[in-house]
């Protein structure tokens, strides 16, 4: 008899081995599952006790049989155990705290203007808004803007019928606040967020019914007769209410549309990149002035022509302004001299002095011309008397290089190289107002300063490239913001006049602590670029800004809201030059890329050949 664990070749199989009939398994036993690959020495075992039992003559022991069985077992089971290359796809359990057999939804984080939102800003939940921000045209954004609101308000008409609450602020992050976004399915298993919470804020209000009558009666169906309101919502083929209609047919206004290619550029050779000068203005007479370099050119618009004023001999134009009725032209010069021309006649009336450096900077006033210099002074000069200058204004600690009068309430305003502006009342020599960083003022030089046609006393003024801020200013001192006693707050509560609580005390425009707010500034803008240039439309309530560094565009901004209409491109150095039409339809815009660009922003121009090219191309000089 063979031995019982002998082993023996499997390449030629006896012919007992062929013939010997195949052993039924015992009950509730398992059959070997065929193993495939390489044969560990436990399995070649196992295998030669199988051949080893099957070959032997003697009856097959039941035990022996179950051993080497739970011994395949054990071996399968230890192959089984080893880790796979595929990963197991099984989902995880969502376990709920507290031992319950129920599954309480978690409802903290969703929110409707998250989860039903068009275009959200911020994102949605299946495209992360952390580090991928998409940026839109201004157009864009508002029909955007537009779309979502209808949106939101048609859905919580049709789900909620207006009893739906708004949607709560997005607000920092801290203890108690929730995320705008439901979380992921990664983020459901960890961390506290394993135990569902409920909602701070009821979706749904529950009350009390209401008392019933002492006398409850129920109205027959002939009582209250047939239903003959034709709005009623049995006899709508819609799928939305009727309110929800009349919003979606109601008109809405359409966002002004503006031409983003200028349909006229000249080109200026020698235009100066010099953030102090003013060397374009655009007279009543509809006649442009354009400095360059010792040269004064002027183009007429009615005729499209451009001839040369004057030529300086040994001294550069720094600045030019037209008077506002009228044809004179004032001039001022690199050896700050004054000279004021004739622009019909084409010649010099007057030569004036006064100042000991560039002047930068020009105002007309009727007769009354005032000059900004280098030389930190402000002189007040009527061109009908011999004399050079009225008055002398000091105040600046550095260039002027901002001037602009307001004829309704006959105040100069004036801003610097210093981080200051300064506001003066008529001829006076003493300031009225100077607002300086200390004040909320700028924290840049102040250039761009401009007057409203539409608002008695508003002032706006824009900051260079450290500031990148438009101010708004009220000029007006009776016209303060209320304190905490109802008065203006620059009044104290223990002086009267007359009895009225009024005090007789003048106006205080000195440095101020960081908590006293100035009564005088109404709202701050940040721009985000370098501010040179701002100018208030004269048809619409609307304020055009130009920028340098590092935008180079011009802005068109909604008053008071200050939302963008539409931001202009094309020069590529900064818009140092800006100037309107008489009629306030065009502006013209100038860079130290040496091209003047006329833009039609306020104007419906007839639509005579093709406006979506530049459509007339010429050269100022």
């Amino acid at each position: 008899m063979d031995q019982p664990f002998a082993a023996e070749p499997r390449q030629h199989p006896t012919r007992e081995d062929a013939q010997t009939p195949v052993l039924m398994s015992p009950p509730r036993s398992k059959t070997p599952p065929t193993i495939t690959g390489k044969r560990t020495h436990s399995d070649r075992n196992a295998t030669d006790t199988g051949r080893s039992l099957r070959s032997g003559s003697e009856p097959v022991s039941a035990t022996a049989l179950n051993k080497a069985l739970q011994q395949v077992d054990d071996t399968s089971r230890a192959r089984s155990i080893t880790p796979s290359g595929s990963p197991s796809r099984k989902r995880p359990k969502l376990q709920v705290g507290g031992g319950s057999d129920r599954f309480i939804p978690n409802r903290s984080g969703q929110d409707l203007q998250a989860s039903y939102n068009l275009l959200h800003d911020d994102g949605s939940p299946a495209t992360p808004s952390r580090g991928h921000k998409k940026i839109y045209s201004s157009e864009l954004n508002f029909q955007t803007r537009d779309a979502n609101r209808t949106y939101s308000n048609i859905l919580r008409s049709e789900m909620f019928d207006n009893e739906v609450p708004q949607a709560v602020p997005q607000s920092h992050e801290g203890p108690g606040s929730r995320s705008k976004t439901p979380p992921g399915n990664g983020s459901l298993m960890s961390g506290p967020s394993l135990t569902p919470s409920t909602p701070h804020k009821n979706l749904f209000s529950y009350g009390s019914n209401p008392t019933p009558s002492l006398t409850p009666r129920s109205t027959s169906r002939s009582e209250r007769g047939p239903n003959v309101n034709a709005r009623s919502e049995i006899y709508s083929l819609s799928p939305v209410k009727h309110s929800s209609q009349t919003m979606l047919l109601s008109p809405r206004k359409t966002p002004r549309a503006v031409s983003k290619v200028p349909y006229k550029v000249l080109d200026a050779p020698e235009l100066q990149d010099d953030f102090y000068l003013n060397l374009v203005d655009w007279g009543n007479s509809d006649v442009l002035a354009v400095g360059l370099a010792d040269c004064v050119y002027l183009w007429s618009r009615d005729d499209g022509q451009v001839k040369q004023l004057c030529k300086l001999d040994g001294d550069t134009v720094t600045s030019v302004n037209w008077i506002q009725r009228g044809s004179h032209l004032a001039i001022g010069t690199g050896k700050g001299l004054l000279l004021i021309y004739d622009t019909v006649a084409e010649r010099r009336l007057r030569v004036m002095s006064g100042h000991t450096a560039r002047i930068s900077s020009l105002a007309w006033n009727a007769h009354i011309l005032s000059t900004g210099s280098r030389d930190r002074t402000i002189l007040h000069r009527d061109v009908r008397l011999p004399a050079q200058y009225l008055r002398k204004l000091t105040g600046h600690k550095q260039e002027v290089c901002g001037l602009k009068w307001n004829p309704d309430t006959e105040q100069l305003a004036s801003g610097g190289n210093d981080n200051k502006i300064f506001v003066w009342d008529k001829m006076e020599e003493r300031w009225l107002h100077r607002w300086g960083e200390q004040e909320g003022g700028h924290k840049a030089a102040v250039k761009a300063i401009a007057w409203s046609p539409h608002q008695r006393g508003l002032l706006a003024s824009g900051g260079g490239t450290a500031d990148r801020c438009i101010k708004f200013w009220n000029t007006i001192s009776n016209a303060q913001t209320a304190g905490t006693n109802g008065l203006p707050s620059n009044i104290p509560s223990d002086h009267t006049n007359l009895g009225l609580g009024l005090s007789t005390t003048p106006l205080s425009d000195g440095p101020r602590s960081p908590t006293q707010p100035n009564p005088h500034l109404i709202r701050s803008h940040d721009t985000g670029s370098q501010v040179c240039n701002l100018l208030f439309s004269q048809l619409t309530s609307e304020l055009v800004s130009t920028h340098g560094y590092s935008q180079h565009a011009i802005n068109i901004w909604k008053y008071p809201s200050m939302q963008q209409v539409v931001s202009l491109t094309g020069h590529t150095y900064r818009v140092l030059y800006l100037s309107m039409s008489p009629d306030g339809a065009i502006i013209v815009t100038g860079a130290g890329d040496e091209t003047l660009r006329f833009w039609d922003v306020f104007g419906k121009r007839e639509k005579t050949g093709r406006r979506g090219i530049v459509g007339e191309w010429g050269v100022i000089r």
